[in-house]
Order: C-alpha cells, then sequence, then structure tokens
C-alpha cells in the first residue's frame, strides 16, 4: 500500500485540500461562517438535490439499459463481437461539450426528433438523462461483463435440472455471484452522473445545475473562491458518505467463485428469449450510441460548400493563422497518445497494487482507503485542476515543466477503474488455492503467478482499456495544466468550440471525430490482444467468504 498511500496523498489529497483552504482561510483565520451561509443558501440546497435524484435516475436507467448489453457480450457469440465490444467504449472518452452538442442536434430545437416528429427534449431533464446513459453504458457492459463471462454456467444449469425455472436459477446462481460487480459498476454511474459537468451545461441551460456546474460557474465567472470551496467540501462529503455504504454492502457479498474461460461460456444464441436480448441490445446500441455518434461524424464533414475534407485538411495548417494554438491542433493526436499511455501505466501500477492488497488483507484502514481511492471521480475536477497549479510549482513537487504533469492528472481519474474492475475478480479466487500452492512448496511470487495471475490477466487488460480511455477523454483538469504547444484532444476541441466561426466548430467536429476514431482503434487492438483464454479453468470448490 505505500506506492498507491504515496500517489494518493501528494497528487490529490494535498491539492485539493490546497485550494480548499484558500478559500475558507482569510487573514490567517478559519471562515466558518461561510459554511452557514453557503450551506443554507436556497439555490444551493436546489442544486444539491437536483444533483442527487439526477444522479441517481442516471444510474437506475444506466443499469435497466446495459445490463441486457452485459449479458449479451458475456454469454452471447455472434458476428462481430470483438468489433462492436471496443466500439460501445467510444462514447465514453468523448469530451462532454461535444457529445452535448451532439445530443442537442439530435434532440434540440431543429434537430433530428423536431425535424420528423416535431418533439423537442433539449428543455427538459430526459436529455441530460439519455445522455449520462450514452456515456456510462460501457462502465456497466466492461465492469459487470467482464466477470459474468467468466462464471461457470454448469452452476445455473444444475439449479435447472434440480427444478428451478429459468428466472429462478438466474435470481439465485447468478445475480448472486455478479451482485459485486454490479454495485461497482452503478457506483461509478452514480459518481459520473453526480459530478456531471458538460452534460448538463450544455443540454440543462439555466435551468439545471449540478454541484459540478455550479462549482465551476462560483470559480470561473464569479470568481468566488469561498462559495467554490464550500461546495466542493459538500460534494467531497457526498462521495465519501457514498463509498463508505458502498464498502460496507460490498463486503457482506463477496464470495469465492469457480471462474472459467470466457471461451467456455460464450455460445451462439438459441430459443426466442436470447434472440430477443441481442436484437434489443443492437437496436440500444444503434440509436442510443450509434445515433449522436453520426451526427458528429456528418457535421464534421459537412461544410459551407457540401460534404468534403475541407475541416479535416485545416487542422494542419490553423496554427499559421489562429494564435489560440501554438502548434497545428493536428499534433494533439499524437499528444493524447503518448499522455494516455503513460497515465495508463501509472494507474495500473498503482491500482494494481491497491486491489492487490485490498482483496488479500481486512481491517477498517484498507477498507476506508479503498474508498477514498475512489474520490478522484467524485471530486470536482476544477479543484484539482485548480490545486494542481497552486501546489506543483515549488521543490520538491516543482513540476509546472515536466511532461508528467498531465499523465499524473489523468491517472487519478484511471486507478479507480483499475481498483474497481480488479478487485471483484482477485476477491473471487478462493484463498486455498494459494495455500495449496505454498503447501506443495511454491513462493509467494510462484503462487502469484500460477494462481492468481491466469485468472486476473483478462481483467487487468480491462482495467488497461479503461484506464487507457479515460485518460484519451480527461478534460476538467487538463484544461488547466496542459502547455501551450501540447495540447490534448479534448482540449483542443474546446478551445476550437470556444472561437465563433464555422470553420472553428467544423475543426472542432473533426478533431472530435479523430479522438473517436482513435480510440475505437486502441480499444479494438486491446481487444485482439486479449488471450483467447481455453481449458478447464481452477478446480470446483464450495463458495465461502473472502
Amino acid at each position: 500500500m505505500a506506492g498507491p498511500l504515496v500517489f494518493f496523498a501528494l497528487f490529490f489529497a494535498y491539492p485539493v485540500a490546497a485550494i480548499v483552504g484558500r478559500g475558507l482561510r482569510a487573514d490567517g483565520r478559519w471562515q466558518t461562517a461561510r459554511l452557514t451561509r453557503v450551506l443554507l443558501d436556497a439555490d444551493v440546497l436546489h442544486v444539491l438535490w437536483f444533483t442527487l435524484w439526477q444522479a441517481a435516475a442516471s444510474t437506475a436507467l444506466t443499469l435497466l439499459v446495459a445490463l441486457p448489453g452485459a449479458y449479451v457480450f458475456a454469454r452471447l457469440s455472434f458476428p462481430g463481437k470483438r468489433l462492436l465490444h471496443a466500439l460501445v467504449t467510444v462514447p465514453f472518452v468523448l469530451p462532454t461539450v461535444v457529445v452535448g452538442s451532439a445530443f442537442l442536434a439530435v434532440l434540440g430545437s431543429g434537430g433530428l426528433l423536431d425535424d420528423l416528429w416535431g418533439v423537442r427534449l433539449d428543455t427538459s431533464v430526459w436529455a441530460i438523462l439519455l445522455a449520462h446513459v450514452f456515456f456510462n453504458y460501457a462502465v456497466v457492459v466492461r465492469v459487470v461483463g467482464g466477470l459474468w463471462s467468466r462464471l461457470d454456467p454448469r452452476q445455473e444449469e444444475a439449479a435447472r435440472v434440480l427444478g428451478a425455472g429459468a428466472f429462478t436459477a438466474w435470481r439465485q446462481v447468478t445475480l448472486p455471484a455478479v451482485r459485486p460487480a454490479v454495485a461497482a459498476a452503478a457506483l461509478m454511474v452514480f459518481l459520473f452522473s453526480f459530478t456531471s459537468f458538460g452534460v448538463v451545461q450544455i443540454l440543462g441551460g439555466p435551468r439545471f445545475s449540478t454541484l459540478e456546474v455550479e462549482i465551476y460557474r462560483q470559480t470561473a465567472q464569479f470568481l468566488d473562491l469561498p462559495t467554490a470551496a464550500v461546495l466542493t467540501l459538500v460534494q467531497f462529503l457526498a462521495v465519501l458518505a457514498l463509498l463508505a455504504l458502498h464498502a460496507r454492502v460490498a463486503r457482506r457479498h463477496q464470495t469465492a467463485l469457480r471462474l472459467v474461460a470466457p471461451a467456455q461460456t460464450a455460445h451462439r444464441p438459441t430459443g426466442g428469449g436470447q434472440w430477443t436480448v441481442l436484437a434489443g441490445t443492437l437496436a440500444v446500441i444503434l440509436l442510443l450510441l450509434a445515433l449522436p455518434l453520426a451526427v458528429l461524424v456528418e457535421r464534421s464533414l459537412r461544410g459551407p460548400d457540401g460534404f468534403g475534407w475541407q475541416y479535416y485538411r485545416a487542422l494542419a495548417h490553423s496554427a499559421s493563422v489562429d494564435s489560440t494554438f501554438a502548434v497545428a491542433p493536428l499534433d494533439a493526436v499524437g499528444n493524447s497518445l503518448a499522455y494516455a499511455a503513460a497515465a495508463t501505466l501509472v494507474a495500473v501500477a498503482v491500482g494494481g497494487l491497491a486491489a492487490v492488497a485490498f482483496a488479500r488483507r481486512g481491517g477498517r484502514v484498507l477498507r476506508s482507503f479503498d474508498a477514498l481511492l475512489m474520490l478522484p471521480l467524485g471530486v470536482s475536477a476544477v479543484t484539482v485542476g485548480f490545486g494542481f497549479l497552486i501546489t506543483m510549482d515549488r521543490p520538491p513537487l516543482d513540476l509546472r515543466s515536466s511532461w508528467w504533469l498531465v499523465p499524473l492528472a489523468q491517472a487519478l481519474v484511471g486507478v479507480p477503474f483499475v481498483v474497481r474492475t480488479l478487485l471483484p475478480v482477485l476477491r473471487a479466487i478462493d484463498p486455498r488455492m494459494r495455500e495449496v500452492a505454498s503447501v506443495l512448496g511454491a513462493s509467494p511470487w510462484r503462487a502469484w503467478r500460477e494462481v492468481d495471475l491466469p485468472t486476473v490477466w483478462r481483467a487487468v487488460l480491462v482495467a488497461a482499456g479503461f484506464a487507457f480511455a479515460v485518460s484519451l477523454g480527461e478534460f476538467g483538469a487538463t484544461v488547466f495544466i496542459a502547455r501551450p504547444d501540447s495540447p490534448t484532444l479534448p482540449v483542443a476541441v474546446a478551445r476550437l468550440l470556444g472561437r465563433a466561426g464555422a470553420l472553428n466548430y467544423g475543426q472542432a467536429m473533426a478533431l472530435s471525430t479523430l479522438l473517436m476514431l482513435v480510440c475505437a482503434g486502441s480499444l479494438l487492438v486491446l481487444e485482439r490482444l486479449r488471450p483467447r483464454e481455453s481449458g478447464g479453468g481452477p478446480p470446483s470448490h464450495r463458495p465461502g467468504e473472502v
């Protein structure tokens, strides 16, 4: 735990505490009266209530829509499955401002629904909820499906032989096994919806505001750092309470499971029920995930003179005519790939060490730190970005000119995904298998290599894919610390969207399309590199508490 603890303390706790302290201290004294004034404000209470209920509604709707998808990708085999599995993650890494604009084109005034049926959803909360499902669909599919694909289907078949119906067998055998993964996915979806910024700002307008949007307004528009600091504390405490509750519930449902190779669990659809679920999943992917992306591509190709590549060609020459960039916007592609690769290495190393420690040892201290590692997903990215600016400017942490500053900030968001993806699989390994290996003379390193690694290798790749994807699309903190000569794709898109003119908007759509293609290609490569496991898997054993 030494590495994860030092990483978390230096690059998260210290920057956030520093900026909150600046907001709540004046003349060397803590201004506690500011807490009461802000917390009793009616507008703040309204923002807090909306933040809570829309996050809960988004989580419930995402689980309802995505759990059938997790089943399809875990249990069914069909042509194009690997490609589709990689493509469903693409929406998760797109900049929120771009997704908001794409949904506005579909749901807003003059959008697709308005043209076809005269229906507008941009003035309702449904636009926000649907956009959150668009973002978080991949979280449920990859986290839940990653474990579901390794569950031995013969256990459910045995229950059917003993007289249980299909639903009863699923409810009594499969559901308890996947419940920890479902809880982990639900937690991540709730946190992302709870801290939603770009989607709410674009689709919600002045009517709807989350805590994250309000923190940004108080910081960037009103320059009211004390109010922003109080709101950050409220968000921090709310997320901390949620994580503590989740950790308590998750510990009660952890059991050792019989895990097998995914190749043994997937099969061609049989029966009307499985074909219906597959067809429904494909329809959801087409209408909810593919349609907004198609609008994005269409806008990147449609210029004032019709369809063409003019916006893409302009990306290589904008540096000479647009002072917004010190380099051509196209250079952001290479920057983003390099930053994301470095951030992935850091996130897998830190998150992997933490997950192993949490799975092997108990205790209140480790359980508390398990929850704390999730806080980067629930604390305002604006706060983290400003915190990096005011703390990483003096020895021994003078990283202002260091290339690693951006990957370190991006890794903060990737570490929770690595932990939450690896932990259910690590906890599902029966500790008696390690004990048997030790009795037979294996060293701790060999026991880990022979027992743990074959089981968790696929989960490691899934975790790396998630860390790489979220690093590619991270915007909130990166926008404050990325150097002008090394912008990332989301930062370049935001800069172009912030400038008037059809050319800038078209280039923003073109860069967003490139980001989508880079992410899709990277995830497809990951799917190809993922080992096709076979074999009998670990021996059966009676599930017991871990």
